[in-house]
């Protein structure tokens, strides 16, 4: 059984930045994937960026590309999803999903969630 906790996120300017973690705790190890879904009121959970902890397998939606870097730190068993450039069609709760097996964009096939995290993005 794999857990995972977010944290980071909060309120923030249109322009500003924030960071997220993602720590996962139990059996997880290089094959294992971890991904950032966010979601909006009435809308469906969106894939944004996800890697495997071996570092491979790493992809981000079209749209936060350019604002948005996955990053992990192996001796936490952390992944951080770095967001700059926010605008405030970013705002959403996000949610730190694992798996076993590469990444996938498609968050049924995530079996581990985090509690989410809000971001709000002022303009």
């Amino acid at each position: 059984q794999v857990q995972l906790v977010e944290s980071g996120g909060g309120l923030v300017q249109a322009g500003g930045s924030l960071r997220l973690s993602c720590a996962a705790s139990g059996r997880t190890g290089s094959s294992y994937a971890l991904g950032w879904f966010r979601q909006a009121p009435g809308k469906e959970r969106d894939f944004v960026a996800g890697m495997n902890l071996s570092g491979r397998h790493t992809y981000t939606a079209d749209s936060v590309k350019g604002r948005f870097t996955i990053s992990r730190d192996n001796t936490k068993n952390t992944v951080y999803l770095q967001m700059d450039s926010l605008k405030p069609e970013d705002t959403a709760v996000y949610y730190c999903a694992g798996r076993r097996g590469i990444t996938t964009v498609k968050a049924y096939e995530y079996d581990a969630w985090g509690q989410g995290t809000q971001v709000t993005v002022s303009s």
